[in-house]
C-alpha cells in the first residue's frame, strides 16, 4: 500500500543524507574561503542560497552543515540504542528486582536534568566541542531506549513462547536476545527516527549557545546564532538553515511515523 507521507519523509530525509554525503567529496565553494566583497548577497545563480556575514556560500555551508547535524545525531542515538536497550531489556528480565529499580531509578535521575543542562555541565569541565554535545545527547537518550525496550519487553514475558523457552532451559539474557529483542526491532527503529530528528534539533540547540561544533566546522545552529544578527538586513542568511533544520526534522518525522504504521500489524491496513 503506497503511503504518501512515508515516501515524503522518506525522501526528504535522503536529501539531507545525500547532501552531508557529497559534503564529503564537494562542494559548490570552500566554506573556509571568505570574500567580504560578496557580503550578505541574496540567492543567485553563483550562489543558490546566497552569501553569509563573511561572503561564504550559503549553500555549501548548508551542505557541510547537514554532515555535522547528522553525525552528532546518528552517533548519538548510537549511543542511546547501544547502552539503553541492554540495560532495558535486562530491568524486564528482572522485573520487581533491585536491578530493575537500579536500572529505572537511574533512568528517572537522568530525566531531571535536561540535555541542555547536562551539555553545560560536560562543557564545563571539557569545553565545547562536537564530541561533548554528541555525549550529552547521547545520555539524554539512554533513558529513553531503556524504557521503550522495557516496556516492549514486559508485554512479550508474559507469552507462551517465552514461558516455553524457560521450560527449556535458556536463560533470561539468551531469551533477551533471541527472542526479545527481534520482537521489539520494529519499536526500537520508529523510536530511533524520532530521537534522530530530536537529535538534530539538540545539536542545533547547543550550537546556537555555542556549546555545540566550534569554527570552523559548518553547524546549522551556529549558522542562525550568527545569522540573527543579520535577519532584518538579509534574512535569507537565517531563513536558509532554519528551513534545513525544519525539512530534515520534519522528514525524520514523517518517516518515523510511516515506518509506525507500515510495521505495526494493526496499522498495516490503515492508508497512511
Amino acid at each position: 500500500m503506497i503511503r504518501p507521507l512515508l515516501i515524503l519523509g522518506a525522501a526528504l530525509s535522503l536529501t539531507a543524507l545525500a547532501a552531508a554525503l557529497l559534503s564529503l567529496v564537494w562542494t559548490p565553494y570552500d566554506i573556509t574561503q571568505m570574500a567580504i566583497a560578496q557580503k550578505l548577497r541574496p540567492p543567485s545563480p553563483a550562489h543558490w542560497a546566497g552569501t553569509d556575514h563573511f561572503g561564504r556560500d550559503i549553500a555549501s555551508m548548508l551542505m557541510a552543515g547537514a554532515r555535522t547535524s547528522l553525525a552528532v545525531a546518528l552517533v548519538a542515538v548510537g549511543i542511546g540504542m547501544g547502552v539503553g536497550v541492554p540495560l532495558g531489556l535486562a530491568a524486564a528480565a528482572r522485573r520487581g528486582s533491585w536491578i530493575d529499580e537500579l536500572i529505572m531509578r537511574g533512568n528517572d535521575l537522568i530525566f531531571a536534568f535536561p540535555s541542555l543542562v547536562i551539555a553545560i555541565l560536560i562543557t564545563a569541565v571539557f569545553g565545547p566541542s562536537a564530541l561533548n554535545a554528541i555525549i550529552a545527547i547521547g545520555i539524554f537518550n539512554i533513558p529513553v531506549f531503556a524504557r521503550v525496550s522495557r516496556a516492549g519487553a514486559l508485554s512479550l514475558w508474559t507469552l507462551d513462547y517465552i514461558r516455553a523457552a524457560r521450560v527449556a532451559g535458556k536463560s533470561r539474557t539468551r531469551i533477551s536476545a533471541e527472542h526479545i529483542l527481534p520482537n521489539i526491532a520494529n519499536l526500537l527503529i520508529v523510536q530511533g527516527t524520532i530521537q534522530f530528528s530530536l537529535g538534530i534539533l539538540a545539536e542545533a540547540g547547543l550550537s546556537y549557545v555555542g556549546l555545540g561544533a566550534q569554527p570552523p566546522t559548518a553547524s546549522w545552529g551556529r549558522m542562525l546564532a550568527e545569522a540573527q544578527t543579520f535577519v532584518t538586513l538579509a534574512p535569507h542568511v537565517a531563513l536558509a538553515p532554519g528551513l534545513a533544520i525544519v525539512a530534515t526534522v520534519l522528514g525524520l518525522n514523517l518517516l518515523g511515523d510511516g515506518l509506525r504504521d507500515a510495521l505495526d500489524p494493526r496499522l498495516r491496513g490503515r492508508v497512511a
